[in-house]
């Protein structure tokens, strides 16, 4: 022991054993090996960081072996560069394999590049959305249905990819599904995740079609587990029911000539009740407005009844006969006016077949 600490205390304290210093420079291969050397130890971090950091590291340490074999002549120099650079090259084939191993399919990935992408959301994150559907695309063949109206259960959550798909009820025609849509947004929002349902609608595909579906218990276990995914789902759905919404609004009114706000809730009172007897509608016009024509405004001024003379009583002949009722717009509406208002209920009455019509009175309510 005290001969080993004498030895380091020599080396420490008298300085190095060289007698004499070199006076020529080492070759090209030994400053080339160095250069490698200190590009490689200043790559980053991450998958492709440590792609540089290991392939530069290689090529340095093969530079110092050639070095060593053909100017130092040292075996030891050889063999610890040689293990140096295998070692860099096993590390860079494990990158590789595991690169290819989390590789996307080609439809998910353009699903993340379409979808989340466009919010930012992490691969990492994405991946275990892939996961929980086992990263299986299924199809439907054109004219094969999805869900079946009362029968088929509520057990899935799908998104399309391709295709389209048709959704009716009682044989009558809705909407489209559109790529990159969800197929059963309504359903699953429409049931807490320890309840149990069958769809109210009918999905037929239209096309062929492709799509991914996470089994309901499945996914609910991933929401519950990930804030974020649960946060990033609800946006997704929420914008996809509104869509939904929207185009059943465009389809309900479209036989009015108008485009109406369906945040109205008079509006909905007034003009849902219509939507039974408008008669049977082509159920491929889907994107097309076919309502009747508009009167012009001559025609709707005398489509209006008339109030029938006021017959005064024979005692108070002096009093003035009432007069008409007008119509009034609602005050709070930003999107009918007092014209727009009176053409809805025109319309009202021809399609509902009254002789009588509805005045519009500016507390919200509806008169005969």
């Amino acid at each position: 022991m005290s001969t080993n600490s004498s030895m380091v205390g020599q080396l420490l304290w008298q300085g190095p054993a060289c007698t004499s210093w070199k006076q020529d420079f080492e070759g090209a291969l030994y400053h080339l090996a160095n250069c490698f050397l200190l590009l490689g130890f200043m790559g980053g971090s991450g998958v492709y960081g440590c792609f540089y950091l290991f392939g530069v590291l290689g090529m340095g340490y093969l530079c110092c072996v050639l070095w060593g074999w053909f100017s130092a002549c040292g075996l030891d120099i050889v063999l610890w560069n040689f293990l140096l650079a295998v070692a860099c090259l096993l590390q860079l084939a494990y990158l590789v394999y595991r690169l290819r191993k989390d590789t996307l399919p080609e439809e998910f990935d353009l699903l993340y590049k379409t979808l989340c992408l466009p919010l930012q959301v992490p691969l990492q994150t994405y991946k275990e959305m892939v996961h929980c559907c086992e990263k299986q695309v299924l199809t439907l063949a054109t004219e094969q249905t999805y869900a079946v109206e009362g029968e088929t259960p509520i057990n899935r959550l799908s998104l399309l990819l391709t295709g389209r798909v048709r959704v009716s009820q009682d044989g009558q025609f809705l909407h489209y599904v559109f790529p990159y849509q969800f197929m059963d947004s309504p359903e699953w929002e429409s049931l807490q995740p320890s309840e149990e349902g069958v769809f109210q609608v009918t999905l037929t595909a239209e096309t062929e079609c492709s799509y991914v579906s996470w089994p309901r218990k499945s996914l609910h276990l991933l929401l519950t587990k990930e804030r974020y995914i649960s946060c990033l789902f609800s946006a997704l759905l929420g914008y996809d029911i509104s869509e939904k919404l929207y185009t059943l609004n465009d389809k309900l009114f479209a036989k009015f000539g108008l485009r109406f706000d369906i945040r109205l809730p008079s509006l909905y009172h007034v003009l849902g009740p219509t939507a039974p007897d408008a008669g049977p509608e082509s159920e491929k016009d889907d994107e097309e407005v076919c309502g009747p024509s508009v009167s012009p405004p001559l025609a709707m001024t005398t489509s209006v009844q008339q109030t029938p003379p006021y017959t005064s009583p024979p005692a108070a002949t002096d009093l003035p006969a009432p007069p008409s009722r007008a119509r009034m717009s609602r005050p709070d509406s930003g999107i009918l006016g007092e014209d727009s208002t009176s053409l809805v209920l025109e319309d009202f009455e021809e399609v509902s077949g009254s002789e009588s019509f509805m005045d519009y009175r500016s507390d919200g309510e509806y008169m005969r």
